[in-house]
């Protein structure tokens, strides 16, 4: 029953706005600030209010508008952003290492781009010298995708249907849902190409960056890419999730990670929240995978793989050996918070 009164209430944009201002307050509390209260208290309480509101709207600090479907917890996250206009969607720490990366791109490809909570900041970056080739096998998603490019009047974002993988015969299936919805490969289902095969078709003539978030799916896809690793040599972000990738001997002993190597990258567990965070001003931590600190239930985080390792030498960047790349509020500080504090 109240959650049914909750979601009565957040039908009315006035009234939600009121209860959201006084759930980013208590959340704000020296008292709660280190700890669960968003999981266990405030969150589901912003859940219900929006229940009846599937549609979020939202804008940027610097004038980007989003409109997302209120399906998960980026929804949630970004609904509850401290301040009201952040500088990021999702995950502030790798928004800012890819808008580093795609400062001299013209070029940039993004394998599950949902919603575009970093395909929209890297486009709204690479006009008017270049474009972003956003790839989303969510129909639903690919359609708020090209609505959130629209809105903004992005011309250079290639909204595409498809999934990508390792070769371009395959049909994928979906696994899971939303933005924990991953692909598989399946005797039929959703067309693909490969990283290697558009990039040749589109006529592009250097892929800058390759960011990739595909549950699972991120191997496959670089696979798919040989000649374009080989070739352009793009910076690469991508997820690692325990729950799909074997990491008990450690993350420079996985396939994902022996697979780049064999091309001369080296790669840095980023240390980021998955979460809304204002993180302006800290410097962008990189860990050394063969020195990140895994343990803990099944979690995930992404990794930066560069050719050269010099670009990530000095501001904004600082190398932070033996930490987790996982920051979390309520965990060991030596670990999980960022070393210059939250």
């Amino acid at each position: 029953m109240t959650s049914d009164a909750l979601t009565a209430i957040g039908r009315d944009p006035v009234a939600r706005a009121r209860i959201v201002a006084a759930l980013i307050d208590y959340e704000q509390r020296p008292e709660n600030r280190f700890t669960t209260v968003r999981d266990e208290v405030t969150g589901p309480i912003v859940d219900a209010l929006h229940a009846g509101v599937p549609l979020v709207r939202k804008e940027l600090a610097n004038g980007l508008r989003f409109e997302l479907l209120y399906r998960s917890k980026i929804a949630r996250d970004f609904v509850l952003s401290v301040p009201e206009r952040p500088d990021h969607v999702w995950e502030p720490q790798t928004t800012r290492l890819l808008l580093h990366l795609a400062a001299r791109a013209t070029d940039v490809i993004v394998g599950g781009a949902y919603f575009g909570d970093h395909a929209i900041p890297l486009a709204d970056a690479l006009r008017p010298r270049g474009a972003c080739h956003a790839f989303e096998v969510d129909p639903e998603q690919a359609a708020m995708l090209q609505r959130n490019a629209d809105l903004n009047g992005l011309d250079n974002v290639r909204v595409h249907p498809l999934g990508l993988w390792s070769d371009t015969t395959a049909r994928l299936q979906l696994v899971g849902s939303d933005a924990m919805a991953g692909t598989v490969a399946a005797a039929e289902g959703i067309a693909a190409t490969t990283i290697d095969a558009y990039a040749a078709a589109a006529g592009i003539d250097h892929v800058g960056l390759i960011m990739l978030d595909l549950e699972g799916g991120e191997l496959p896809v670089l696979r798919g890419a040989e000649r374009v690793l080989r070739q352009d040599q793009p910076h690469v972000v991508f997820e690692i999730h325990r729950a799909y990738v074997d990491w008990t001997g450690g993350l420079a002993a996985t396939a994902v990670a022996q697979f780049l190597r064999s091309f001369g990258y080296t790669l840095f567990a980023l240390r980021d929240f998955q979460s809304n965070v204002d993180m302006r001003g800290k410097a962008i931590e990189l860990v050394p995978i063969e020195t990140a600190y895994l343990d803990g239930p099944p979690h995930g985080f992404n990794v930066l793989a560069v050719r050269d390792a010099s670009i990530v030498e000095g501001a904004p960047f600082r190398i932070v050996p033996h930490v987790s790349p996982k920051l979390l509020w309520h965990r060991d500080p030596a670990l999980h918070h960022p070393l210059e504090g939250l």
